[in-house]
């Protein structure tokens, strides 16, 4: 096979072209590359590695923290102390400008860890199909049109465009901030799909949660979407803070007074008083040494240092020493949702039965809470759907917490089983037909326990239309009824109006020893259930705090509009009636696809406005904080993924999560709260 052009080695939008397309551009089949084009390709695109940026050496960054009017002030004193023989005052002087250099030295580099740690999240190995074989290679050798395979628990290790997905689901939190595993499958998206939309690609360094996948790499190091990443937080720059920019302000009008001063004074005395000029040089030396304010920058240093230790004792943790003022001199935070303004814990909120509605009191996955009003047999069964069509497990941590094993949303229908204390009792799994991304609906065959007669019965859970499509009758007070579809549209329109995910239960009798898909007929509809990614009470008490003091808070998410807007909502960040329309006219929500067709000049007209901008990628996030910045506004950006990390690194104060927070997230901010808690930057 001959060896390839670089153009003809990079797709544009694989996820909008059919596999087929992707593998006939790259020239790959389902034997994958021989051995002899891959070395070819890679001679062309380089390894599958992010590029390290090139760093001034050690002794020029050392020497650019004397770049600033103050220390040229001091520098300036010190050599005319030297000058006048005061060799003491000189090296005092000295001292304190190395010892601000020291300290800025010790503290800078956020950009270049923040990209160590992008790296890091990189891929090891990678299976891949060569010559007809599979084979485990080193990550960095793999090359567009490699064809490899993805398995539980594999890290993906460069672009991939998806040709197989069997019940393949993804976790790309850290990369889009969705708070579930993304569903993946083959068919091809909307060319303006964004990346929390691309359900036929992998994306390098997003973990697999379940399933399997084939797929052929699309692209690898730098031209893949966590490479963008990377770009973004190497172009992101920051901006001097507040006290920086007063400081220098500052230095500069003392600088010109001092001069001019020192040159009145030699007029004054030359031409009024007509004092010898030796004599009259000395005087005006030793004005200008009094007018300096040498202890300046050593006290600033000191204040600085004294409010770290404060925030310390509040888990607030300052990684450079302006933060302390910057952040008390902020005028909007720009928040990340998932695990930032929430915990990060799919929760229960609301069941709905053919009988009644229940609400369920309690948050994440602590199982302390109770479910209102009591229920009767129809609560029951929804619960025993819950507890028994379901492959997580919820367990007691060291520290007294608890932790799920599993997936969020399996997570949150285990917890509301525990605390409607669903009774198994005895009961044990046959069979299963597992959740696939094609049919949205996971069953289980159960055999109860010999207290409750033994019978078996098919459970199944899933998404709404999925099921009622399959039922035909529901479980009513009195036993099975006419399924009433009316009624159940509008519980479903109702649940996701106020941001919910909406899960459907229903059942079947039977004496079957396995199941298939086509078994899943004539159910018995149960009821459904309605789960959200929580707020934290804290950040809600938090919020309004904020909007006490005049700052204006706004939730940046890769979620879908009417999540972000509910969740919003509640925390009251927007008014309760407050629709999803967005555009800018003074409308609460802004989607990704909105802010890609405006101008960075239509953005700024309006950003102002907006408090929730949903669907949201890592050039918007950038996008929206210039455009808050060009109003002058001092901005905070909290995050805790990779997709924040270039947000974080161009915000006057980056902020974030210690506990959850990627490695590259907490280099690239100045400060990172130990307790995950955004209420600490009260």
């Amino acid at each position: 096979m001959p060896a390839r052009d670089a153009p003809s080695l990079e797709i544009d939008r694989p996820f909008a072209l059919s596999a087929d397309a992707v593998a006939s551009a790259l020239a790959t089949g389902d034997d994958g590359l021989d051995a002899a084009e891959a070395v070819a390709r890679q001679g062309v695109v380089g390894p599958n590695l992010l590029p390290e940026p090139k760093r001034q050496p050690g002794w020029l960054r050392f020497l650019g923290h004397f770049n600033d009017t103050l220390i040229f002030i001091l520098l300036g004193a010190a050599a005319i102390k030297a000058v006048m023989g005061d060799w003491l005052d000189f090296w005092v002087i000295m001292t304190v400008a190395v010892i601000n250099a020291v300290i800025g030295y010790a503290q800078e580099g956020r950009a270049e860890k923040a990209l160590a740690g992008i790296r890091g999240m990189l891929s090891a190995d990678a299976t891949v199909r060569r010559a007809g074989a599979w084979a485990t290679i080193p990550a960095q050798d793999l090359v567009p049109g490699d064809v490899v395979r993805l398995m539980p628990g594999d890290k993906v290790p460069a672009d991939v465009r998806l040709v197989s997905a069997s019940q393949l689901r993804i976790e790309e939190a850290a990369l889009t901030g969705e708070s579930v595993p993304s569903s993946k499958q083959t068919d091809a998206v909307a060319d303006d799909a964004g990346v929390g939309d691309r359900a036929s690609m992998a994306f390098s360094g997003t973990i697999v949660s379940a399933g399997q996948g084939v797929g052929i790499v699309t692209a690898t190091g730098a031209h893949t979407e966590i490479g963008r990443i990377q770009a973004l937080v190497s172009d992101a720059g920051s901006l001097a803070t507040p006290l920086t920019k007063q400081l220098d302000r500052f230095g500069k009008v003392l600088t010109l007074v001092i001069l001019g001063m020192a040159a009145v004074m030699m007029l004054i005395g030359r031409y009024l008083h007509q004092m010898p000029f030796p004599e009259l040089i000395s005087a005006t030396i030793g004005f200008a040494v009094a007018a300096i304010p040498e202890g300046l920058p050593a006290l600033v240093t000191i204040t600085l240092a004294i409010g770290v230790q404060q925030m310390a004792r509040r888990n607030a943790i300052t990684r450079k020493l302006p933060a302390v003022e910057a952040l008390g001199s902020v005028t909007t935070v720009c928040s990340d949702k998932t695990g930032t303004l929430t915990k990060n814990e799919m929760t229960v909120r609301t069941m709905v039965t053919p009988v009644a509605r229940y609400e369920v009191s309690g948050l994440g996955y602590d199982p302390s809470g109770e479910i209102t009003p009591a229920g009767g047999r129809d609560l029951a069964a929804l619960l025993a759907v819950a507890d028994l069509c379901n492959d997580a497990e919820v367990v007691r941590a060291d520290g007294g917490g608890w932790t799920l094993v599993g997936e969020p949303t399996e997570g949150a229908l285990k917890v509301v089983a525990m605390k409607g204390k669903a009774d198994a009792a005895g009961a044990r799994r046959i069979d299963v037909v597992p959740f696939d991304s094609a049919n949205k609906f996971m069953a289980t065959l159960v055999e109860a326990g010999a207290e409750a007669g033994g019978g078996r019965a098919i459970l199944v859970k899933g998404a709404p239309d999925r099921i009622l499509e399959r039922a035909l009758t529901q479980r009513g007070a009195d036993g099975s009824e006419t399924l009433d579809i009316s009624f159940w549209e509008a519980a479903i329109d109702d649940l996701s109006g106020q941001g919910l995910r909406v899960l459907a239960a229903a059942r079947a009798a039977t004496r079957r020893t396995e199941i298939g898909v086509d078994d899943l007929v004539d159910l018995e509809f149960l009821g459904l259930w309605g789960i959200l990614d929580p707020p934290r009470p804290e950040a809600i008490d938090a919020i309004a705090d904020c909007h006490a003091a005049g700052i204006r808070v706004k939730m940046i998410t890769g979620d879908h509009a009417g999540t972000a807007l509910a969740i919003s909502r509640e925390m009251g960040l927007v008014p309760a009636a407050a629709s999803e329309s967005s555009g800018g006219g003074g409308t609460p929500v802004l989607t990704g696809a909105e802010l890609e067709a405006m101008s960075q000049d239509e953005l700024a007209k309006v950003v102002q406005k907006v408090d929730v901008f949903a669907r949201t990628s890592p050039e918007h996030k950038i996008r929206i904080v210039r455009a808050l910045q060009s109003h002058h506004e001092v901005v905070a950006m909290t995050g805790d993924g990779v997709n924040d990390a270039p947000a974080l690194t161009r915000a006057d104060v980056g902020i974030a999560m210690g506990i959850k927070g990627t490695e590259a997230t907490k280099e690239a901010a100045e400060i990172v709260l130990a307790d995950d808690n955004f209420a600490t930057i009260r």
